[in-house]
């Protein structure tokens, strides 16, 4: 299949229309259907998509375990980080709006809530885009 031309252009085509997909559900998921888990799967999908279309062997050059790795680390402390925040402040972890801040707007939570979310988004993708080749090179190699 890696050889097959039109799974490979139709990939080309297709992978920035995902990713951008992937991040406006993962931006929008506050407010609306949607958010870090929903958005972090469809971003992996992304990558998936080129494993399969282009092999894992060249997949996994350009998009790197370390990478990953790190990137499931960042998810994770953007969420505790947040979370940690608001225990400081007083409030129950992720309790925003039980947070007495200097500038009391909606938009600073909205922030807060977004932060969460881009954490949780940037967590899932990473997870799922490893197991993806953590299985498919399992088989590979069988």
């Amino acid at each position: 299949m890696r050889e097959n031309v039109v799974i490979r252009t139709v990939t080309r085509l297709a992978v920035p229309f995902i990713l951008v997909f992937g991040l406006y559900i993962i931006l929008h998921g506050s407010s609306r259907a949607g958010g870090g888990f929903q958005g972090g799967v469809i971003v992996a999908s992304a990558f998936i998509l080129i494993g399969i279309a282009f092999g894992l062997d060249e997949t996994q050059r350009r998009i790197r375990e370390k990478v990953r790795t790190i990137a499931s680390i960042l998810g994770i402390s953007i969420f505790i980080g947040i979370g940690l925040l608001c225990i400081l402040f007083g409030a129950n972890f992720l309790g925003y709006a039980a947070i007495p801040l200097p500038l009391d707007t909606p938009w600073v939570r909205g922030l807060m809530m977004e932060a969460v979310e881009i954490g949780i988004g940037i967590t899932v993708m990473a997870v799922m885009t490893s197991i993806f080749y953590d299985v498919a090179t399992k088989e590979e190699g069988e």
